[in-house]
């Protein structure tokens, strides 16, 4: 029976040992080398990276065997590494792409491949849609029976440059001056070791929790957001730290803590080093975002001049802008950060190192410098549900939404109202409230911002109230 498979925007996930599985990695990846034999550079070769998760080093070596027996010379990583250290490695040996064996954030039992473009990061639409094409004809068709070419394939040290390259982007003399003390949370997976060992080698003060590699992830999602960053928490509170940093499964997306055990969400996070970027370090460059993402973002482009390009959702449309002009940062819901200072991709280790970096410039726990911008730009209060639905409730909420016979929704006037991915609507001055329907399951996202957290937890509840009644 063939392997159930369907190449998306970032890639293919499936759960191990019912459709994930050696055969339908090999499956993949010789689509993926189809690919690259007619469209790429196939001589500059691939390479193949791989997370913490179960017996992800060998389906990693099943892909790289399918790769070989195409004629591309391929490198096969030696260790679990993040994702964007696979990315930063393409780039910087030019190859002619990267596939990734990680789930990323999702549950233990998922596994994945993520597909990495020549310019380091998520493949474009172009790009992907040729993978799918190709996939499309290798399931009609099967593998050809070729031999894997073992003289293909090589190591490959992703760690060593990754860390050479992360060195080179805060300013170290002033993190070591301001004698911080960090906590890190890599959550098991392949970020575990990194950040602790960049801070070891320069002085600065830092633990790591969670470090070893545990495919059952402690028993928590490695998604570094509430309830899955108890862990972190209950260490800050403990120790004598001044933040803490969590990383996602494959160490792409960040979380963030103050030292009292506040939660610093990703929208904070992103506004935080924009402000420092754009506003302390005066680099140039306007902003790319989510359609998702908190409107303090336009508040703090507009303060320092800079353009605010809202992209669908997904860091492949923030990957894209970023390629086509000057973007300083660009940023997701989800807690993927990406700068042109590095590459265009999100990256965790990247943003706690900025975060840190900006304490230490200001002499401000993270908590503190929330309520600044907050003084500065105006509070801002985001929540998300994720609903549940019928067959075709979902469809019936997002007609609901953009009907313009739907004029109030509460106390409020709905006064405005977008379509770009999803429906979001304007209430009167106080935020903004939008639905989404995953595409891929009986789900409904709804997303809201105002200016009071009791506002927004009231809007939320109201709007699952009334598409459920749908």
């Amino acid at each position: 029976m063939k392997p159930k498979i369907k190449f998306g925007t970032d890639g293919w996930r499936g759960v191990i040992a019912e459709d994930f599985t050696c055969e339908s990695v090999r499956t993949v990846a010789h689509a993926i080398a189809r690919y690259v034999v007619r469209a790429e550079r196939p001589e500059r070769g691939m390479l193949v990276g791989y997370d913490t998760r179960f017996a992800s080093e060998l389906f990693a070596r099943a892909a790289a065997e399918a790769v070989s027996a195409t004629g591309i010379p391929v490198w096969l990583a030696t260790d679990a590494a993040p994702t964007p250290a696979l990315s930063l490695l393409v780039r910087l040996r030019g190859a002619a792409a990267g596939i990734q064996i990680s789930a990323s954030h999702n549950p233990y039992r998922w596994n994945g491949i993520k597909l990495k473009a020549s310019y380091g990061s998520s493949a474009s639409q172009a790009i992907v849609s040729q993978v799918e094409a190709e996939l499309e004809k290798v399931l009609r068709d099967g593998v050809p029976p070729l031999p894997a070419r073992k003289e293909l394939i090589h190591s490959l040290d992703i760690r060593t440059p990754y860390l050479e390259k992360l060195d080179e982007l805060v300013d170290w003399e002033r993190l070591r001056a301001s004698k911080l003390q960090f906590l890190i949370d890599p959550m098991h997976g392949a970020g575990r070791g990194l950040l602790h060992e960049l801070f070891r080698r320069r002085g600065i003060e830092a633990d790591e929790i969670r470090g070893a590699r545990d495919p059952l992830f402690g028993g928590v999602n490695p998604e570094p957001i509430e309830p899955h960053v108890e862990a972190l928490r209950s260490a800050l509170r403990d120790g004598n730290y001044d933040a803490g940093f969590a990383f996602d499964g494959d160490a792409d997306r960040i979380g963030a803590m103050d030292s009292d055990g506040t939660f610093i969400t990703p929208h904070q996070i992103f506004s935080i080093l924009l402000w420092h970027l754009a506003g302390t370090r005066k680099l140039s460059g306007d902003v790319a975002k989510s359609f998702s993402t908190t409107k303090m973002v336009d508040k703090i482009a507009a303060n320092f001049g800079r353009k605010v390009w809202e992209t669908p959702i997904g860091f492949k449309y923030i990957c894209d802008r970023m390629l086509e002009g000057d973007v300083l940062l660009g940023g997701e819901e989800s807690g993927g950060i990406g700068t042109k200072l590095y590459l265009p991709e999100r990256d965790a280790t990247v943003s706690a190192l900025l975060l840190a970096e900006v304490m230490a410039w200001h002499g401000k726990r993270l908590g503190e410098l929330v309520k600044m911008l907050h003084r500065e730009f105006g509070e801002h209060h985001y929540g998300r549900v994720d609903l549940t639905m019928r067959d075709g409730q979902k469809e019936r909420a997002i007609r609901r939404f953009a009907d313009p016979k739907f004029a109030n929704l509460l106390d409020w006037p709905i006064v405005r109202r977008e379509d770009l991915d999803g429906v979001k609507i304007y209430l009167g001055e106080i935020g903004w409230v939008m639905v989404r329907a995953s595409g891929t399951e009986h789900m409904l996202r709804v997303y809201s911002e105002t200016t009071r957290p009791e506002t927004t937890r009231r809007v939320l509840d109201e709007v699952a109230a009334m598409v459920q009644r749908l």
